[in-house]
């Protein structure tokens, strides 16, 4: 199973709080001490399971706008998008839990035209306010049918948010895009020219799930 880069750190920390354990359990003649190494461990396979970064494959094509994360689709709504954009959009948001994979992935073949990193508040990704409310970085992407914009927006309790691309690259859809630590929401907004395919409660996964379609 191929692991994300940034959660190497976290994984050797818990392996080695699991062998700390392991150690004082045995020192201590085992019996009950067992419950340490026996407690901890799960957290060590959680660790290790939260930074997967699986291989993607889907649909493909610029009529199609992916999902840029595994998560459920949180929101469904049409607003008015003024930093990239530039005027009436669908924003659909998907929440990442902390059993989802984390790793985002380019919904769109394109060249990223706008990068920008706003400082906020940690609440409950959950809520709409988190959109506005939020740490977040917003990628706007300059695709062959039309701009779009994905915000990664920090959660509860995540604290990192990992962003590759800059400004003037170009990105491939299904691509990596970066990774949210633990627990967050992406908000993808495109013109409303394109239609929607996803509904509130849907089950997305990033790289694979058509969450809009480009009109013919």
């Amino acid at each position: 199973m191929r692991l994300a880069a940034e959660g190497r750190r976290f994984i050797v920390a818990a392996v080695v709080v699991l062998g700390i354990t392991a150690v004082v359990a045995w020192l201590a003649g085992l019996g009950w001490w067992l419950l340490l190494p026996a407690g901890w461990a799960p957290v060590v396979a959680w660790t290790i399971w939260f930074f997967r970064d699986p291989d993607r494959s889907g649909p493909r094509g610029e009529n199609l706008v992916l999902a840029p994360a595994d998560g459920r689709v949180v929101a469904v709504a049409a607003v008015d998008e003024p930093t990239f954009v530039c005027g009436p959009a669908h924003k659909i948001s998907i929440f990442m839990n902390v059993f989802d994979v984390h790793v985002n992935r380019c919904p769109s073949n394109g060249e990223v035209a706008y990068r920008e990193y706003r400082p906020g508040k940690f609440v409950n990704a959950t809520l709409d306010k988190a959109s506005e409310d939020n740490e977040q970085m917003s990628l706007g992407i300059r695709s062959a049918r039309g701009p779009l914009l994905v915000r990664q927006i920090a959660g509860l309790v995540a604290r990192r948010i990992v962003t590759d691309p800059s400004v003037g690259d170009t990105v491939r859809q299904g691509d990596r895009l970066g990774i949210i630590r633990f627990g967050s929401r992406l908000d993808t907004f495109v013109p409303q020219s394109a239609a929607v395919t996803v509904r509130l409660g849907d089950k997305a996964l990033a790289g694979i799930t058509v969450i809009a379609e480009w009109p013919s």
